[in-house]
């Protein structure tokens, strides 16, 4: 499926910095809202201890390579020291498409995809977020790598026009960014009425 398929449907882009719960948030929107369906992305790191093995799809950096040279992918990155990417999707009939991204990723989508809904996950402070981090397992360097990125994932978000949800409430997180797809979808209902 090309990124031009996508187009009649709601595509939702989950983004925000490592430690605020996206993973989380994005598992209750999936167990919520049958008509969601979660692209896997792929990526070179290694899979962590607490990480279920079809969190992404692990594959070395050759097989990655290769199929960004076969145009395999919406977008991609070199993030940290690894290469993380969103296959181009392949959704069932019918489905609306949730990408769990970064920022660059996300704008890169919305590039090809401009009604593509961008959402921010932040945490409610910085200490939340480190102790997230810690709890998932994250080495101390990588910590405050990630830490030290999170200003500047923000602050893209921000300029890229982004919708900020603060994870300070699991539930009510989800339920803003429910409420989110549920406008997108009633403004192409009323669209596809008009045509």
């Amino acid at each position: 499926m090309s990124a031009h398929a996508l187009e009649g449907r709601s595509v939702i882009i989950v983004s925000g910095p490592g430690g605020v719960g996206k993973g989380t948030i994005v598992e209750l929107l999936l167990d919520r809202d049958p008509q969601l369906w979660l692209s896997q992305s792929w990526t070179t790191r290694p899979r962590r201890p607490s990480e279920p093995a079809d969190a992404y799809r692990f594959v070395d950096r050759a097989t990655f390579e290769a199929a960004i040279a076969a145009g395999g992918f919406l977008e991609w990155v070199e993030f940290l020291d690894y290469l993380q990417g969103t296959p181009v999707p392949d959704p069932p009939e019918g489905a609306d498409v949730l990408l769990e991204i970064d920022v660059r990723g996300g704008c890169q989508v919305q590039g090809l995809l401009p009604g593509a809904l961008l959402v921010f996950v932040d945490a409610p402070s910085p200490e939340h977020q480190r102790a997230r981090l810690e709890l998932r397992g994250d080495d101390p360097e990588t910590i405050a790598r990630r830490m030290k990125k999170t200003a500047s994932e923000r602050a893209e978000a921000l300029k890229m026009g982004y919708e900020i949800v603060v994870n300070d409430d699991l539930i009510r997180a989800v339920e803003a960014i429910e409420g989110i797809i549920a406008s997108d979808r009633a403004r192409r209902r009323s669209i596809s009425a008009r045509t």
